[in-house]
């Protein structure tokens, strides 16, 4: 489905707040009953919202991602603004490695222009966007192809990464939980992530603003492995006193123009 301003408001308000009554919903988007009831009823047919009484809640559990495709149209204009700081900071003739995520699509979209990158991945996604640089080597990580969205995960890829030292390793998440933990759903996709953390000089990571207060299964690592978290938003309380103790650098990308 085409997601309009009002469904990710909808979606992005379950996320951060936990289950909401229609009525609650219709007073926070200014809209009537029954349009949020037909918002809700699109956003549950598409996966994206599971419906109760009277109310809807996320469709999955801390061990369920929302499916990738769901992913890609929700929170756009975001995930552009992001990717537009993160290529504005990387300079040319430099060395990264991209993970898994939307965002990091988005970034590797941003970086088609530049000059002499080196690029480690693990999406081939983002091998297929940067390929078409002519000026910049893509190094495809090997490992098993996770079907749903064409990462490669397993410990061939955590072995692959190792031989590896890199300016940034530019990392996603799923949510970043209110102790600062990184959490994501696959323990798979997760060994991969702390292996390129391991492997980079800075650590940065992009996540825009309905990864905070976001539970999933799987430890990461905590906030202050991150040198640079580039969001859409300022974080909500306690992340902003959380990254000041971890030295963590925060960038609000400002919002793309229409």
């Amino acid at each position: 489905m085409t997601l309009l301003p009002r469904h990710s408001q909808i979606v992005d308000l379950v996320q951060a707040q936990g289950p909401q009554t229609i009525e609650a919903l219709a007073e926070r988007c200014g809209v009537t009953l029954q349009t949020v009831r037909r918002d809700v009823q699109r956003l549950a047919d598409a996966g994206l919202l599971a419906r109760f009484h009277g109310g809807v809640r996320l469709p999955g559990s801390t061990t369920e991602n929302i499916a990738y495709r769901q992913r890609q149209g929700m929170r756009s204009q975001a995930k552009t603004a992001i990717a537009r700081a993160i290529a504005a900071r990387v300079p040319d003739g430099c060395s990264l490695i991209l993970n898994i995520g939307t965002t990091i699509e988005a970034v590797a979209r941003e970086l088609r222009h530049h000059r002499g990158l080196r690029v480690i991945t693990n999406n081939l996604h983002v091998a297929a966007q940067l390929s078409t640089n002519p000026d910049c080597e893509v190094i495809v990580a090997g490992g098993q192809v996770r079907p749903a969205d064409q990462a490669i995960v397993g410990e061939a890829t955590v072995d692959f990464m190792r031989q590896f030292r890199v300016d940034i390793g530019l990392i996603g998440i799923s949510g970043i939980e209110a102790d600062g933990t990184l959490r994501d759903y696959d323990y798979r996709e997760v060994r991969v992530a702390r292996s390129i953390i391991g492997q980079s000089r800075e650590v940065w990571l992009a996540a825009d603003h309905s990864k905070f207060n976001r539970p999933a299964m799987v430890e990461l690592a905590r906030i202050d492995a991150v040198d640079v978290l580039f969001t859409d938003a300022p974080p909500p309380p306690p992340f902003d006193d959380l990254m000041a103790q971890g030295d963590v650098e925060c960038v609000v990308a400002a919002a793309p123009p229409p």
